[in-house]
């Protein structure tokens, strides 16, 4: 018989999670509890296993609980959790460790984190190409020594990471992801600046954008780095600075916080 697993926060990574443990009969998928019975029945049917709950008092003990609540909820649902001594609880926040959890701890409960490394926009893709997804784990060893197997057995692919820089580990992915399209919107709204349309814009950009992806991912960032900076053309640099201030604030601080830390990168010895 496979381990029960009860699920709080069925959202996409919730529902997506779930349905990759029922379908690999890693865990069987018992209650699901979401912010309303609605979004549960929702996501039971994706999942195609379980049964939707309207409250964490109405959840059948489970063997498993995994927490996919946003960050600012997962104490409170953790707390709100009954009869979860000897229980494995986990939650799936990159910015949050174990410690979160510190309450089920505290009665009983064993207690990690893991935390996909990717973006759960489209379940049902995600979960048909789950395979390879890297996932950052912490927490108690007993837990762990559940949890990796369960894991691996939807093809994740684990690394351990310090709880004590959660929140670092937790910026690298917002530098990867979110910052990056930040930088991406600079470079196409000053093409367009200079009379580029967008949709050309785009194209222009592409290439360097992904050819130079490729390029920090074979190489390293350092062994990467191309431009006025890395040819320490300053020269070069204090005029596309100065253009920037000219043309848009934002974009001139922007481009002087980069410019500062590239400056910085060039300076490393490459490998």
């Amino acid at each position: 018989m496979a381990l029960t697993l009860n699920i709080v926060g069925a959202g996409h990574l919730g529902r997506t999670l779930g349905r990759l443990f029922a379908a690999g009969g890693v865990f069987a998928v018992q209650d699901v509890l979401t912010r309303s019975k609605a979004s549960a029945n929702d996501a039971v049917a994706f999942i195609g296993a379980g049964r939707a709950v309207d409250s964490a008092t109405t959840m059948r003990h489970a063997d498993v609980v995994m927490l996919a609540v946003s960050d600012d909820q997962i104490e409170a649902a953790c707390e709100a959790l009954d009869g979860v001594d000897g229980v494995v609880v986990f939650h799936c926040s990159g910015a949050k460790s174990s410690a979160a959890l510190q309450s089920a701890a505290a009665r009983g409960a064993l207690t990690a984190s893991v935390h996909p490394v990717r973006s759960f926009a489209d379940p049902e893709n995600v979960a048909r190409d789950f395979a390879g997804t890297w996932c950052g784990i912490e927490g108690d060893a007993r837990a762990l020594a559940l949890l990796e197997p369960a894991f691996a057995a939807i093809g994740a692919r684990l690394v351990a990471i310090d709880p004590a820089a959660k929140t670092v580990y937790h910026a690298a992915s917002v530098f990867a992801s979110n910052y990056l399209v930040t930088v991406l919107d600079a470079a196409l709204r000053a093409y367009q600046a200079a009379g580029i349309p967008e949709s050309v814009a785009r194209e222009l950009a592409r290439p360097l954008a992904s050819e130079t992806l490729e390029n920090v991912f074979r190489l390293g960032a350092r062994a990467a780095l191309s431009g006025p900076i890395a040819r320490g053309d300053f020269a070069t640099v204090a005029r596309q600075q100065a253009a920037l201030d000219g043309w848009q604030d934002e974009a001139g601080q922007l481009y002087r916080a980069l410019a500062d830390a590239t400056t910085s990168l060039a300076k490393r010895d490459k490998p």
